[in-house]
This record gives C-alpha cells, sequence and structure tokens, in this order.
C-alpha cells in the first residue's frame, strides 16, 4: 500500500456515514467510484488488507486522493453511485456496454384513442410497455399480430388529427377508423384493454371476456359483432396452441448469468414474462479484478438504473454484500417487492445455467471476433507499412452543399470497434465557398493543435488531394502520424473504356500512401479492407447527419420567422423540447402548449401554421 500521507489523512477524515467515494489519479482524474454504509471504514479496509479483492493493492498503487459525498442512507450512495459512474466512466468501474438494443411495444391509456407502436426508449411514463422483445423481427410480428386481432389505429397523433376520410387500413378492415368517428370511445376503449391484456400474459381471462361479449352481442341480436367477436377468440386460441410449455411457475423474471475468464466477465440476462422465455440480452465481455459478486452488483445497478421493466424477480448466480440495498431500491422502482433469488435446484436452477450457458457462448464469441480483428489489423499494419499496429483509427471526411452548411466530422475507432467517446464534429468557420481540400485543412489543424492521445492511423476521406493536405497539416504541427487516404475509384483503364460507351463503372477502394504514386488494393486482404470501410463509411455517415440536421434547422427557422412572437431563443426552446424538427412539425396542440416558455396562444399559432402548410 502507498505511504501517502495525503491519503492516510483522508482515511482518518473520513465520516462515519453512508456515501460514495471518488478515487483520483495524480492527474486529478476520477477512476473509480465506490459505495459504502460507513465510509471511513471502507476506506480504512484499503488500507488494513481488510479488502481481500484482488483489485484493492492494484488500484491503490494508483490512487494520490480520495474524495467524499455523503447521502442520508445507503440507498442514496447506490443511486448516487450509479449517476457518477454513467457521468465519469472511471477506468476501474465495471461498465456495461450492450451488444444491442431492444424493442418495446408501447401504448398510451392518456390519449383519446391509443395506437400500439414499437419504441426503443421508454421516454413517457404515462405510458404502458411491454417487452424486451429478443429481435425487431420478434416486436414486430407480435405488433402485427396484436393489430390483426385488436385492429386498433396505427397513425400517428399528426395524421389522425388532420384525417378527412378513413385510410387504405380501414378499407382492409386492419383499423376501426375512429380518426372520423366510425367506432366510439368506449367499444374503443375495449380493445385497447384486449390488447393490453393479450401482451400482459392475461389471454385465458382474455378469451373468456371476449366469450362472453360475443355472447352478449348475440342476444342482442348484433350478429355482425358477434361474428367478429368469434373470429378474434378463434385466432387467440390458434396463437395459445402455439405457445410454447411454461418454463417456470410463472410470472415475470430477469435471469442474470456470468461466466469469467481470466479477469475477464461476460454476462447475459434471460427474460421470462409470464412463465415464457421471450429472449436473451448480452453484454460486451469486461475486463475486471473486481469479484463475481461485485460484477453482478454493478450489472444490476446500471442496468436498472435507465429506464427498465423491472421484474418480479431476480434470479442470481450469487450471494451480493449489498443484495438487499439494491433490492429495495429496485422496490421503490417498481412500488412493489422484488425479490432475488438463488436457485439450487428446479426449473429456475435450469433457467440460471441456460442464462451462464448464454453468457459462455458470448464470451467465445467476443474472443474470436477479437481475435479475428487482430488478424486484420496486422495485416493493415503490414500492407500499408505502418509504423504502429493501428489499434487507434481516426477518420475524418466533410460534408456540404456547395460550401453551405459545411461540416467535418471525426469518428474514432480502437481495435477495430467504434469509440463514441472519440466522435467529434466540426462547423466549418473559415470560408463558405466548396473547397473540400479547406475545410479539411481546418478540421485537422483543429483537432491536431496542441492535443495530446494521438491515433496509431488516421483516414481521410478522399484521393491524393486530401491525403496531402493532412501530410501538409502534420508537417506544420510537426507531428508523425501515419495518414492514409481512402476513395472510391475506377481503375483508369476502365474509367476510359466507359467513357467511351457512355457509361458509369464499378468503382473499388483504392489506399493512397505518403511518397508512393501508385494506390494500394486490399481487395486480396477483405477482412483488412472492411476495417477501412467501416470507418470512412461512418465518418460520412455522421458527417452527413450533422449536415443534416443544420440544415433542417436552418430551414425550421425560416418557417418560424414567418409566425409573430417566435425569436431565435423560442425556437431553440422547442427544439431542445422536442429534440428534432420533425417532432416539432408533428406534435399535437397539447404538446406544443406544455412546452416551458411557450403559451396557449403561441402555441395556437404553430400548430395552425403546419396545419395549414400540410393542408
Amino acid at each position: 500500500m502507498p505511504g501517502n500521507t495525503v491519503l492516510k489523512e483522508k482515511m482518518t477524515s473520513a465520516p462515519r456515514s453512508p456515501g460514495v467515494y471518488l478515487m483520483k489519479d495524480g492527474r486529478g482524474k476520477i477512476i473509480y467510484v465506490g459505495k459504502a454504509n460507513d465510509l471511513k471504514s471502507r476506506i480504512a479496509s484499503y488500507f488494513t488488507g481488510k479488502d481481500t479483492r484482488p483489485m484493492a493493492p492494484f488500484l491503490m498503487s494508483r490512487v494520490a486522493d480520495i474524495e467524499f459525498l455523503t447521502t442520508s442512507t445507503e440507498k442514496e450512495a447506490l443511486i448516487l453511485e450509479n449517476n457518477l459512474i454513467k457521468k465519469h466512466h472511471p477506468r476501474y468501474n465495471v461498465i456495461l456496454r450492450d451488444d444491442k438494443t431492444y424493442y418495446h411495444l408501447s401504448v398510451n391509456p392518456a390519449e383519446e384513442f391509443p395506437r400500439l407502436q414499437l419504441v426503443r426508449k421508454r421516454g413517457n411514463n404515462a405510458a404502458l410497455y411491454f417487452g424486451p422483445y429478443p429481435s425487431g423481427l420478434a416486436a414486430r410480428e407480435t405488433l402485427r399480430f396484436v393489430q390483426s386481432i385488436f385492429p386498433l389505429r396505427t397513425c400517428s397523433n399528426m395524421n389522425f388529427q388532420l384525417r378527412t376520410r378513413p385510410c387504405l387500413e380501414y378499407q382492409i378492415g386492419r383499423c376501426l377508423a375512429p380518426c372520423r368517428g366510425m367506432i366510439d370511445g368506449e367499444a374503443y376503449g375495449k380493445l385497447v384493454g384486449g390488447a393490453v391484456s393479450f401482451l400482459e400474459g392475461r389471454r385465458r381471462e382474455l378469451v373468456a371476456d371476449l366469450q362472453k361479449q360475443m355472447e352478449d352481442a348475440a342476444e342482442s341480436l348484433n350478429y355482425e359483432e358477434a361474428a367478429r367477436l368469434r373470429d378474434r377468440i378463434a385466432a387467440l386460441e390458434h396463437a395459445l396452441e402455439k405457445q410454447h410449455v411454461d418454463l417456470a411457475a410463472g410470472g415475470d423474471q430477469d435471469v442474470v448469468g456470468i461466466f469469467a475468464d481470466n479477469d475477464i466477465y461476460s454476462l447475459a440476462l434471460l427474460f421470462v414474462r409470464s412463465g415464457k422465455l421471450l429472449g436473451v440480452k448480452s453484454f460486451i465481455p469486461v475486463k475486471s479484478k473486481a469479484a463475481i459478486p461485485e460484477v453482478v452488483s454493478m450489472t444490476l445497478g446500471q442496468y436498472y438504473d435507465a429506464e427498465i421493466v423491472v421484474p418480479d424477480e431476480i434470479l442470481l448466480p450469487c450471494a451480493l454484500p449489498d443484495g438487499d440495498v439494491i433490492a429495495e431500491w429496485l422496490s421503490d422502482k417498481k412500488k412493489k417487492k422484488v425479490q432475488f433469488t438463488l436457485p439450487q435446484r428446479g426449473s429456475k436452477k435450469a433457467l440460471l445455467d441456460l442464462a451462464c450457458a448464454n453468457a459462455r457462448e458470448v464470451f467465445n464469441s467476443a474472443k474470436n471476433k477479437e481475435e479475428s480483428r487482430k488478424i486484420a489489423l496486422s495485416v493493415l499494419q503490414e500492407k500499408l507499412a505502418l509504423v504502429r499496429l493501428p489499434r487507434k483509427i481516426e477518420c475524418y471526411d466533410i460534408s456540404n452543399i456547395s460550401g453551405r452548411y459545411a461540416v467535418g466530422s471525426q469518428v474514432t475507432f480502437q481495435d477495430g470497434e467504434p469509440d463514441k467517446s472519440g466522435y467529434r464534429r466540426f462547423r466549418i468557420k473559415t470560408m463558405d465557398e466548396p473547397d473540400d481540400y479547406g475545410m479539411m485543412r481546418e478540421v485537422l489543424i483543429r483537432r491536431f493543435t496542441g492535443k495530446e492521445d494521438l491515433p496509431d492511423l488516421v483516414v481521410v476521406d478522399g484521393g491524393k488531394g486530401q491525403l496531402n493536405i493532412a501530410l501538409s497539416v502534420f508537417h506544420d504541427l510537426q507531428l508523425k502520424l501515419d495518414v492514409v487516404g481512402l476513395a472510391k475509384e475506377e481503375s483508369s483503364y476502365s474509367a476510359a473504356k466507359n467513357r467511351l460507351k457512355g457509361r458509369t463503372g464499378r468503382t473499388e477502394d483504392r489506399v493512397y500512401l505518403p511518397r508512393r504514386k501508385d494506390a494500394v488494393y486490399l481487395s486480396s486482404t477483405p477482412a483488412a479492407l472492411a476495417i477501412l470501410q467501416r470507418v470512412r463509411d461512418e465518418a460520412h455517415r455522421f458527417a452527413v447527419s450533422y449536415h443534416r440536421r443544420l440544415k433542417e434547422q436552418n430551414d425550421f427557422g425560416s418557417q418560424l420567422d414567418a409566425i409573430a412572437d417566435i425569436g431565435a431563443e423560442r425556437r431553440k426552446i422547442l427544439l431542445k423540447h422536442f429534440g428534432s424538427v420533425h417532432r416539432v412539425k408533428n406534435a399535437t396542440l397539447a404538446d406544443l402548449q406544455n412546452v416551458p416558455g411557450i403559451g396557449g396562444k403561441l402555441a395556437e399559432k404553430i400548430y395552425s401554421s403546419w396545419r395549414s402548410k400540410n393542408e
């Protein structure tokens, strides 16, 4: 343990209360965030050797300072720890990264005529959410099936309000046209209730309720409605016959599986809803010297801190030191008791084994993928004669229309995978004429002037011209960096031949190197070429998305300028509240009236303006 007097003073002055401690390195950067019920006792364990975790000595050898934040309870400390980990991304905390985002189905009962829709994030506290679904395909199939039985509207709120006649969905029997009053609110509410019951898994009760409605309709001599209910019941019973056998006694469960190998942890979550296994969510393997209980604890804290549906029961592979605190926190979120279970036998143990098997498969897949990437990076280093293995690659691209809304982009890839913390956007400041070379020069100067954390390889989107600009900038800044240009071009022979025939030929990616006349073709090593192509395509996507956003904002501002009482500040308020111009245009009158700083009369002006344009 270090004999740093500052750290020992921090230990003796630490409060005897719950809270969070932040460990910092010599540069003042936060490298670890932890929580404790007794901060003084927890910090002392690092110095006295009572903390037997393998990571404790490793961590203390790098700590130069410790900071404390006290809370009223250990549960508050848990919440604060999650927030600080998200904010600072400490190097030695376990940081979860999802391998993909999952869909949910959502319905908002607060709407007069609710609709079912696919969402990725739970952004509306008033809405009901169902899922997550293991794939977008599974979610869409479920949505399609539910809508075939319960014909709810599918149009957006804006289209619903502006529609003057029933749409094609009504004509083919997949909507009952509430937009034109073809169905009243009470009857539509029964459809919504049936869809919700189906998605919640209460399908037997739903069939019984529909049978009673069918009998009532027949007694009232409403035979058309009785026939529709009969068909609905038949479709539901057919779906129930295709259901898999229950995997558990019932209820909603999440199952945490973990696999560890040489300080690398792989995690997977199984989703069981109403006793049915719906799917699995996996996380990118993380490297840590923490023990398995701490990794599982951090997984629960970070995963459920997002807008995630909390189940009734969570099956765990091991006991957690702070399990009671996490269970209390999750119970508060769910507003219902959440139970932790460590299964030892039976169907729950089988589910846990399945989750751990999935975690092991994720680890093996990631290991094979990493080895393939290492080989591809080695080939790239050899073929392009690079000084260093290109583990960190930065790529730059320019996007503009005749010099207008000109932007540049920087994307960063680490070991062949995107590193979003290294993404940057540049608004071109020095010119408004179409000059790609000058714009590339400005972006590179702004990125590399006085900056540290240099990449192993710089890629510019373009041919010899862009490459020469990069070389000139690095020469002026006295930087020695490997740089290449990547451009889509036809071979000179094919280009001449196609020009004679008046057609466009197939292009290939060429790599241009400094001090070399001819381009390098990597088509014989597709894995190495694929890395450069992926980096270039991501830089192009990132630049174009920023360019379109600036243009859209400018067009939006021009349209709003025609409305009285709308200035730059209120334009900014609208964009910040809704997130995009498209959402502002599709906002309902009630949505506009709820924007802080936009009064009722102004909201009506904005709404009427968009409505008249659409009509």
